[in-house]
Protein backbone atom coordinates (compact mmCIF):
# COMPACT_ATOMS: atom_id res chain seq x y z
CA UNK A 1 0.00 0.00 0.00
CA UNK A 2 1.27 3.48 -0.91
CA UNK A 3 2.42 5.51 2.05
CA UNK A 4 -0.12 8.33 1.59
CA UNK A 5 -3.07 6.01 0.91
CA UNK A 6 -5.58 5.42 3.71
CA UNK A 7 -6.78 1.93 4.53
CA UNK A 8 -10.12 1.38 2.78
CA UNK A 9 -12.42 0.21 5.56
CA UNK A 10 -15.65 -1.41 4.35
CA UNK A 11 -18.70 -1.48 6.59
CA UNK A 12 -21.74 -3.73 6.22
CA UNK A 13 -24.75 -1.99 7.67
CA UNK A 14 -26.30 -4.80 9.72
CA UNK A 15 -29.97 -4.94 10.73
CA UNK A 16 -31.55 -1.58 9.91
CA UNK A 17 -34.03 -1.92 12.78
CA UNK A 18 -31.20 -2.34 15.29
CA UNK A 19 -28.44 -0.05 16.55
CA UNK A 20 -25.97 -0.67 13.71
CA UNK A 21 -26.53 2.58 11.83
CA UNK A 22 -26.49 4.59 15.05
CA UNK A 23 -23.09 3.29 16.13
CA UNK A 24 -21.70 3.82 12.62
CA UNK A 25 -22.87 7.46 12.68
CA UNK A 26 -21.50 8.07 16.17
CA UNK A 27 -18.12 6.61 15.22
CA UNK A 28 -17.56 8.67 12.08
CA UNK A 29 -19.10 11.92 13.33
CA UNK A 30 -15.61 12.37 14.77
CA UNK A 31 -13.77 13.65 11.70
CA UNK A 32 -10.46 12.56 13.24
CA UNK A 33 -11.39 8.99 12.37
CA UNK A 34 -10.77 9.88 8.72
CA UNK A 35 -7.08 10.28 9.58
CA UNK A 36 -6.90 6.51 10.15
CA UNK A 37 -9.01 5.12 7.33
CA UNK A 38 -11.42 5.81 4.49
CA UNK A 39 -14.81 4.39 5.50
CA UNK A 40 -17.05 2.82 2.85
CA UNK A 41 -20.56 1.97 4.01
CA UNK A 42 -22.43 -0.57 1.87
CA UNK A 43 -26.06 0.50 2.02
CA UNK A 44 -27.91 3.48 0.63
CA UNK A 45 -27.59 7.27 0.83
CA UNK A 46 -31.39 7.48 1.24
CA UNK A 47 -31.38 5.05 4.14
CA UNK A 48 -28.39 6.61 5.88
CA UNK A 49 -29.90 10.08 5.39
CA UNK A 50 -32.99 8.86 7.26
CA UNK A 51 -30.77 7.79 10.16
CA UNK A 52 -28.81 11.04 9.99
CA UNK A 53 -32.03 13.05 10.36
CA UNK A 54 -33.47 10.76 13.06
CA UNK A 55 -30.36 10.92 15.24
CA UNK A 56 -29.66 14.59 14.39
CA UNK A 57 -26.19 13.65 13.22
CA UNK A 58 -23.73 16.18 11.86
CA UNK A 59 -22.03 13.65 9.57
CA UNK A 60 -21.65 14.31 5.84
CA UNK A 61 -21.84 11.52 3.27
CA UNK A 62 -20.27 11.00 -0.15
CA UNK A 63 -22.66 8.85 -2.18
CA UNK A 64 -21.20 6.58 -4.87
CA UNK A 65 -22.46 3.76 -7.05
CA UNK A 66 -19.19 1.84 -7.48
CA UNK A 67 -16.13 1.26 -5.32
CA UNK A 68 -13.88 2.82 -7.97
CA UNK A 69 -15.46 6.16 -6.99
CA UNK A 70 -14.23 6.04 -3.37
CA UNK A 71 -12.76 9.32 -2.14
CA UNK A 72 -10.27 9.57 0.73
CA UNK A 73 -11.23 11.98 3.49
CA UNK A 74 -14.96 11.30 3.00
CA UNK A 75 -17.51 8.96 4.56
CA UNK A 76 -18.40 7.05 1.40
CA UNK A 77 -21.70 5.24 0.92
CA UNK A 78 -22.02 2.68 -1.88
CA UNK A 79 -25.63 2.60 -3.07
CA UNK A 80 -26.39 -1.12 -2.89
CA UNK A 81 -30.08 -0.22 -3.19
CA UNK A 82 -31.84 3.04 -4.09
CA UNK A 83 -35.43 2.47 -3.00
CA UNK A 84 -36.91 3.79 0.23
CA UNK A 85 -36.84 1.32 3.13
CA UNK A 86 -39.47 1.22 5.86
CA UNK A 87 -37.60 1.36 9.18
CA UNK A 88 -39.33 0.24 12.39
CA UNK A 89 -36.80 0.34 15.19
CA UNK A 90 -36.72 -2.70 17.44
CA UNK A 91 -38.88 -4.94 15.24
CA UNK A 92 -37.94 -8.29 13.74
CA UNK A 93 -38.56 -8.06 10.02
CA UNK A 94 -37.52 -10.59 7.38
CA UNK A 95 -37.60 -7.88 4.70
CA UNK A 96 -35.11 -5.83 6.71
CA UNK A 97 -33.02 -9.00 6.99
CA UNK A 98 -32.82 -9.06 3.19
CA UNK A 99 -31.19 -5.62 3.22
CA UNK A 100 -28.70 -6.85 5.83
CA UNK A 101 -27.65 -9.58 3.43
CA UNK A 102 -27.52 -7.25 0.40
CA UNK A 103 -25.09 -5.05 2.32
CA UNK A 104 -23.02 -8.00 3.56
CA UNK A 105 -22.81 -9.61 0.12
CA UNK A 106 -21.74 -6.37 -1.56
CA UNK A 107 -19.13 -5.66 1.13
CA UNK A 108 -17.79 -9.23 0.98
CA UNK A 109 -17.47 -9.09 -2.79
CA UNK A 110 -15.57 -5.81 -2.50
CA UNK A 111 -13.27 -7.37 0.10
CA UNK A 112 -12.69 -10.41 -2.08
CA UNK A 113 -11.91 -8.18 -5.09
CA UNK A 114 -9.50 -5.98 -3.05
CA UNK A 115 -11.70 -2.92 -3.58
CA UNK A 116 -11.58 -2.54 0.21
CA UNK A 117 -8.77 -3.60 2.55
CA UNK A 118 -10.73 -4.68 5.64
CA UNK A 119 -14.35 -5.26 6.65
CA UNK A 120 -16.20 -4.23 9.82
CA UNK A 121 -19.68 -5.73 10.15
CA UNK A 122 -22.48 -4.08 12.11
CA UNK A 123 -24.75 -6.52 14.02
CA UNK A 124 -27.24 -8.67 12.12
CA UNK A 125 -30.24 -10.53 13.52
CA UNK A 126 -29.66 -14.23 12.99
CA UNK A 127 -33.34 -15.08 12.51
CA UNK A 128 -34.10 -12.22 10.11
CA UNK A 129 -31.32 -13.18 7.70
CA UNK A 130 -32.49 -16.76 7.12
CA UNK A 131 -33.88 -17.48 3.64
CA UNK A 132 -33.71 -20.03 0.85
CA UNK A 133 -30.56 -18.33 -0.45
CA UNK A 134 -28.92 -17.57 2.92
CA UNK A 135 -28.76 -20.37 5.48
CA UNK A 136 -25.78 -19.40 7.58
CA UNK A 137 -25.97 -18.98 11.38
CA UNK A 138 -23.93 -15.80 11.20
CA UNK A 139 -21.16 -13.78 9.61
CA UNK A 140 -18.33 -16.20 10.41
CA UNK A 141 -19.73 -19.19 8.51
CA UNK A 142 -20.72 -17.05 5.53
CA UNK A 143 -17.30 -15.43 5.25
CA UNK A 144 -15.55 -18.79 5.58
CA UNK A 145 -17.43 -20.06 2.54
CA UNK A 146 -17.07 -16.92 0.44
CA UNK A 147 -13.44 -16.16 1.24
CA UNK A 148 -12.16 -19.68 1.84
CA UNK A 149 -10.11 -21.04 4.71
CA UNK A 150 -10.77 -22.47 8.15
CA UNK A 151 -12.03 -19.87 10.60
CA UNK A 152 -12.20 -19.26 14.32
CA UNK A 153 -14.30 -16.84 16.36
CA UNK A 154 -11.65 -14.84 18.20
CA UNK A 155 -12.85 -12.36 20.81
CA UNK A 156 -10.09 -9.82 21.34
CA UNK A 157 -8.91 -6.80 23.29
CA UNK A 158 -5.39 -5.53 23.84
CA UNK A 159 -5.06 -7.69 26.97
CA UNK A 160 -7.48 -10.60 26.53
CA UNK A 161 -8.02 -12.92 23.57
CA UNK A 162 -10.48 -15.83 23.65
CA UNK A 163 -10.96 -18.29 20.79
CA UNK A 164 -13.61 -21.01 20.50
CA UNK A 165 -13.35 -24.67 19.54
CA UNK A 166 -17.09 -24.62 18.72
CA UNK A 167 -19.08 -21.43 18.26
CA UNK A 168 -22.78 -21.32 17.30
CA UNK A 169 -23.44 -24.94 18.22
CA UNK A 170 -26.19 -26.24 20.54
CA UNK A 171 -24.74 -27.29 23.90
CA UNK A 172 -26.04 -30.85 23.43
CA UNK A 173 -23.83 -31.21 20.32
CA UNK A 174 -20.62 -29.67 21.66
CA UNK A 175 -18.81 -32.79 22.90
CA UNK A 176 -19.59 -34.78 19.74
CA UNK A 177 -18.05 -32.07 17.57
CA UNK A 178 -14.79 -31.75 19.48
CA UNK A 179 -12.26 -34.06 17.83
CA UNK A 180 -8.48 -34.19 17.76
CA UNK A 181 -8.62 -32.81 14.21
CA UNK A 182 -10.78 -29.85 15.29
CA UNK A 183 -8.56 -29.09 18.30
CA UNK A 184 -5.45 -29.06 16.13
CA UNK A 185 -7.15 -26.91 13.49
CA UNK A 186 -8.31 -24.25 15.96
CA UNK A 187 -5.02 -24.13 17.88
CA UNK A 188 -3.11 -23.69 14.62
CA UNK A 189 -5.39 -20.80 13.64
CA UNK A 190 -4.92 -19.11 17.02
CA UNK A 191 -1.15 -19.63 16.94
CA UNK A 192 -0.82 -18.24 13.40
CA UNK A 193 -3.04 -15.27 14.21
CA UNK A 194 -1.11 -14.37 17.36
CA UNK A 195 2.13 -14.37 15.38
CA UNK A 196 0.99 -12.66 12.17
CA UNK A 197 -1.92 -10.50 13.29
CA UNK A 198 -0.73 -9.43 16.74
CA UNK A 199 3.06 -9.62 16.49
CA UNK A 200 3.50 -12.15 19.33
CA UNK A 201 6.51 -14.19 18.28
CA UNK A 202 6.26 -17.01 20.85
CA UNK A 203 2.63 -17.15 21.94
CA UNK A 204 1.48 -18.99 25.05
CA UNK A 205 -1.97 -20.55 24.76
CA UNK A 206 -4.32 -22.03 27.40
CA UNK A 207 -7.14 -24.46 26.60
CA UNK A 208 -10.21 -24.83 28.84
CA UNK A 209 -11.72 -28.24 29.59
CA UNK A 210 -14.88 -29.54 28.00
CA UNK A 211 -16.56 -30.74 31.19
CA UNK A 212 -16.81 -29.19 34.68
CA UNK A 213 -13.42 -29.44 36.42
CA UNK A 214 -11.98 -30.73 33.12
CA UNK A 215 -13.76 -34.02 33.77
CA UNK A 216 -12.33 -34.67 37.26
CA UNK A 217 -10.35 -37.69 36.05
CA UNK A 218 -13.35 -39.15 34.25
CA UNK A 219 -15.86 -38.69 37.07
CA UNK A 220 -17.66 -35.90 35.15
CA UNK A 221 -17.26 -37.08 31.56
CA UNK A 222 -14.43 -38.75 29.66
CA UNK A 223 -13.93 -36.29 26.79
CA UNK A 224 -11.17 -34.31 28.51
CA UNK A 225 -9.07 -37.39 29.27
CA UNK A 226 -9.73 -39.27 26.05
CA UNK A 227 -9.69 -36.44 23.50
CA UNK A 228 -8.44 -33.12 24.84
CA UNK A 229 -5.45 -34.10 27.01
CA UNK A 230 -3.81 -36.49 24.50
CA UNK A 231 -4.19 -33.96 21.70
CA UNK A 232 -2.65 -31.15 23.74
CA UNK A 233 0.17 -33.40 24.90
CA UNK A 234 1.06 -34.13 21.27
CA UNK A 235 1.47 -30.42 20.43
CA UNK A 236 2.99 -29.08 23.64
CA UNK A 237 5.97 -27.81 21.60
CA UNK A 238 3.69 -24.91 20.60
CA UNK A 239 3.44 -23.77 24.23
CA UNK A 240 -0.16 -24.95 24.56
CA UNK A 241 -1.30 -25.73 28.10
CA UNK A 242 -4.36 -27.37 29.65
CA UNK A 243 -7.03 -28.44 29.89
CA UNK A 244 -7.85 -26.01 32.69
CA UNK A 245 -10.99 -26.05 34.79
CA UNK A 246 -13.07 -23.23 33.30
CA UNK A 247 -14.95 -22.22 36.45
CA UNK A 248 -11.93 -20.74 38.24
CA UNK A 249 -9.66 -19.86 35.32
CA UNK A 250 -10.79 -16.27 34.87
CA UNK A 251 -11.74 -15.45 38.45
CA UNK A 252 -8.30 -16.50 39.67
CA UNK A 253 -6.61 -14.20 37.15
CA UNK A 254 -4.82 -17.14 35.52
CA UNK A 255 -5.88 -15.85 32.11
CA UNK A 256 -3.37 -13.03 32.49
CA UNK A 257 -0.54 -15.55 32.15
CA UNK A 258 -1.45 -16.40 28.54
CA UNK A 259 -1.56 -14.65 25.18
CA UNK A 260 -4.79 -16.42 24.26
CA UNK A 261 -7.34 -18.79 25.76
CA UNK A 262 -9.29 -21.38 23.78
CA UNK A 263 -12.72 -22.26 25.19
CA UNK A 264 -14.55 -25.44 24.28
CA UNK A 265 -17.89 -23.81 23.54
CA UNK A 266 -19.55 -20.43 23.05
CA UNK A 267 -20.74 -19.41 26.51
CA UNK A 268 -17.75 -20.92 28.29
CA UNK A 269 -15.58 -18.34 26.54
CA UNK A 270 -17.89 -15.43 25.85
CA UNK A 271 -19.47 -15.04 29.29
CA UNK A 272 -16.14 -14.31 31.03
CA UNK A 273 -14.85 -12.35 28.04
CA UNK A 274 -17.84 -10.01 27.95
CA UNK A 275 -17.95 -9.74 31.73
CA UNK A 276 -14.36 -8.50 31.75
CA UNK A 277 -14.37 -6.39 28.56
CA UNK A 278 -17.95 -5.51 27.64
CA UNK A 279 -18.19 -2.40 25.48
CA UNK A 280 -14.56 -2.64 24.40
CA UNK A 281 -14.26 -6.19 23.06
CA UNK A 282 -14.10 -7.09 19.38
CA UNK A 283 -15.20 -10.18 17.48
CA UNK A 284 -12.45 -11.04 14.98
CA UNK A 285 -12.71 -13.81 12.38
CA UNK A 286 -9.26 -15.38 12.51
CA UNK A 287 -8.05 -17.73 9.79
CA UNK A 288 -9.24 -15.79 6.75
CA UNK A 289 -6.91 -14.33 4.15
CA UNK A 290 -8.90 -11.11 4.63
CA UNK A 291 -9.61 -9.12 7.80
CA UNK A 292 -13.07 -8.88 9.33
CA UNK A 293 -14.02 -7.51 12.74
CA UNK A 294 -17.28 -6.61 14.45
CA UNK A 295 -18.49 -5.26 17.80
CA UNK A 296 -19.00 -7.77 20.60
CA UNK A 297 -22.77 -7.19 20.86
CA UNK A 298 -25.95 -7.73 18.89
CA UNK A 299 -28.71 -5.60 17.39
CA UNK A 300 -29.95 -4.35 20.80
CA UNK A 301 -33.54 -3.95 19.57
CA UNK A 302 -34.61 -2.82 23.05
CA UNK A 303 -32.76 0.51 22.68
CA UNK A 304 -32.78 0.88 18.89
CA UNK A 305 -33.72 4.33 17.67
CA UNK A 306 -33.44 5.94 21.10
CA UNK A 307 -29.97 7.41 20.64
CA UNK A 308 -28.68 5.45 23.65
CA UNK A 309 -26.35 2.99 21.89
CA UNK A 310 -22.69 2.94 22.97
CA UNK A 311 -20.42 2.87 19.93
CA UNK A 312 -17.29 1.94 21.93
CA UNK A 313 -17.09 -1.65 20.72
CA UNK A 314 -17.76 -0.69 17.09
CA UNK A 315 -15.05 1.99 17.20
CA UNK A 316 -12.69 -0.56 18.73
CA UNK A 317 -13.57 -2.97 15.90
CA UNK A 318 -12.52 -0.27 13.42
CA UNK A 319 -9.18 0.25 15.15
CA UNK A 320 -8.54 -3.48 15.53
CA UNK A 321 -9.14 -4.03 11.81
CA UNK A 322 -6.62 -1.28 11.02
CA UNK A 323 -4.07 -2.59 13.53
CA UNK A 324 -4.33 -6.17 12.26
CA UNK A 325 -3.95 -4.96 8.67
CA UNK A 326 -0.81 -3.05 9.65
CA UNK A 327 0.52 -6.04 11.61
CA UNK A 328 0.10 -8.35 8.62
CA UNK A 329 1.88 -5.82 6.40
CA UNK A 330 4.71 -5.66 8.91
CA UNK A 331 4.89 -9.46 9.19
CA UNK A 332 5.04 -9.84 5.42
CA UNK A 333 7.79 -7.23 5.24
CA UNK A 334 9.85 -9.01 7.90
CA UNK A 335 9.30 -12.36 6.18
CA UNK A 336 10.72 -11.01 2.94
CA UNK A 337 13.55 -9.09 4.56
CA UNK A 338 14.19 -9.88 8.26
CA UNK A 339 16.89 -7.20 8.48
CA UNK A 340 14.66 -4.36 7.27
CA UNK A 341 13.21 -2.10 9.94
CA UNK A 342 9.43 -2.40 9.98
CA UNK A 343 7.21 0.72 9.96
CA UNK A 344 5.89 1.88 13.29
CA UNK A 345 2.47 0.45 14.02
CA UNK A 346 -0.60 2.40 14.92
CA UNK A 347 -0.34 2.72 18.70
CA UNK A 348 -3.41 2.96 20.86
CA UNK A 349 -2.39 6.31 22.34
CA UNK A 350 -2.61 7.92 18.89
CA UNK A 351 -6.33 7.25 18.69
CA UNK A 352 -8.69 10.19 19.10
CA UNK A 353 -10.17 10.42 22.55
CA UNK A 354 -13.94 10.44 22.89
CA UNK A 355 -15.34 13.93 22.89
Amino acid sequence: MEKDKKIKLGISIGDLNGIGSEIILKTFEDSRMLEFCTPIIFGSVKTMSFFKKHFESSINFHGINHTDEIVDGKVNIVNVWKENVNINFGEEDLKIGEYSIKSLEAATNALKDNAIDVLVTAPIHKHNIQSDSFKFPGHTNYLAEKLGGKTLMFMITDTLKVGLLTDHVPVKDVSSQITAELINEKINIVYKSLVEDFGIRKPKIAVLGINPHAGDNGVIGEEDDKILRPTLEAIKDKMVYGPYSADSFFGSGNYKNFDAIIASYHDQGLIPFKTITFGHGVNYTAGLSKIRTSPDHGTAFEIAGKGEADNGSFKEAVFKAIEIFNSRQEYDEYSKNPLKKAPKRLEKQTRPRDK
